[in-house]
């Protein structure tokens, strides 16, 4: 389980992407029953849901720009969940791990998968023309 830093989500592979609303979806749900233990996660039940809402909100919206559909009762059950409204992107309401020192952990992460050849070449070289500098 990993959120990955806001600032990926733009660049995520698709199946990346898809899997970052599964993982929401998965969340949620743990958080929902009391049972969200995982180390790499647990962390945003110390925030407002509005920061998981404003997350959440930010996969949604990607997703929509690149046609990835998604079942739209999920996304009524995060409204619900997380204080029955729409977020906008608003980067105050990131999570403060999500810092530059997580975003390179997540990049080299996502290096490493490309060097194993679970995303492509050409996936890499998108989130590196975007971040190359940063690591």
């Amino acid at each position: 389980m990993r959120l990955w830093s806001y600032q990926l989500i733009p660049v995520l592979p698709d199946k990346m992407l898809i899997a970052e609303w599964r993982e929401c979806i998965a969340i949620k749900r743990q958080w929902e029953k009391g049972t969200l233990k995982h180390r790499l996660v647990s962390y945003v039940q110390e925030y407002d849901k509005r920061y998981f809402g404003v997350y959440v909100t930010t996969i949604l919206t990607e997703m929509t720009i690149r046609k990835i559909k998604h079942q739209k009762k999920y996304y009524q059950e995060f409204n619900e969940f997380c204080g029955d409204r729409i977020y906008d992107f608003d980067k105050t309401l990131f999570y403060l791990e999500h810092n530059n020192r997580y975003l390179k952990q997540c990049l080299y992460n996502l290096q490493e998968k490309a060097d194993r050849g679970i995303i492509t070449q050409e996936e890499w070289q998108k989130i590196e023309d975007k971040f190359g500098g940063v690591m």
